[in-house]
This record gives C-alpha cells, structure tokens and sequence, in this order.
C-alpha cells in the first residue's frame, strides 16, 4: 500500500513538472518569437551571417517559431487528456498527427534555412525533427488503435 502511494505521489509529481516545463516551453517561446528581431541583432558581433541576412533569418526563425509554437500547444492538448486521465481518446490521434505534419514541416523550413546558410547544428535540427514526424505519425496510429479497442470495449460493458 505505502509503495503504490509513493509511486502514485512520483507519478503526480513527475506529470506536474512535466506541464510546467510544456508551458514554459510555449509561452518562452512566443516571447522569443516575437522578439526576434531584436534579439537577431544583438547577436550581429557574435554570428555575422545574421548581420548579412538579416530579414531572412527574422522570417525564417519566425516562421519556425510559429511552427514549434503550435506543435507544443498541440502537445500540451495531448498532455491535459494524460492529466485528466483519458488519453485514449480521438482528439490525440488528430494532434498528434497534426504534431507530425509540424514536425516535418520544421525539418524542410529548416533545409530552406540551410540554403542562406549551412551549419552542422541545422543538419541535426532537420534530422531531429524527421524522426519526431515519424516517431509522431506512427504513436498517432497506434493511438488510433487503441482509442478503437477502448470504445468496443466500452461498448461491451
């Protein structure tokens, strides 16, 4: 009985940093979003490919601050059903789809990125985010599986 409390007392625990790491990923990240163009020039002495393409970095980040911004805000959907304790359920199956197509979405806005300018750190963005597709489509297939088996056997009960 004292390790299922203590186990249920991680599990909250564990589930409570978690949301707040999500929402401080997603609001951070707005700020950061909109803040952009000014936080791109105060790194002009440090990254001089910043100073020379100066309005396609702010579009191109901005554009891929969107994207990761709307991908998390989808993760946090997925994570109040975990919350909530009903993650089987249809909504799921469409974000986290949805977080697949955003994943592979970032990973070519990356390669565009990598035209202006190429760095290894981008070339590991882009492959970072094709397995998250990936990892993000075939979850949501499962998903889908088992949002099918808990509705029949909701039905046989």
């Amino acid at each position: 009985m004292k390790l299922e409390k203590d186990l249920t007392r991680r599990k909250q625990l564990l589930t409570r940093w978690t949301k707040l790491l999500l929402d401080i990923m997603y609001f951070g990240g707005m700020a950061v979003t909109a803040s952009l163009p000014l936080s791109i020039r105060g790194l002009w002495d440090y990254f001089p490919q910043l100073r020379e393409y100066y309005e396609e970095n702010v579009i191109i980040y901005f554009v891929l601050g969107v994207a990761a911004i709307v991908l998390l805000g989808e993760l946090r959907k997925i994570f109040r059903t975990v919350l909530e304790e009903d993650c089987f359920v249809m909504e799921n199956v469409f974000s986290l789809r949805k977080m697949g197509n955003w994943s592979f979405f970032i990973a070519g806005m990356s390669v565009v990125r990598s035209i202006v300018y190429w760095t290894v750190a981008m070339a590991v963005v882009v492959f970072v985010f094709v397995i998250a597709g990936l990892f993000s489509k075939v979850l949501g297939m499962v998903f889908e599986e088992a949002v099918r088996y808990k509705e029949e056997n909701d039905l046989t009960i």
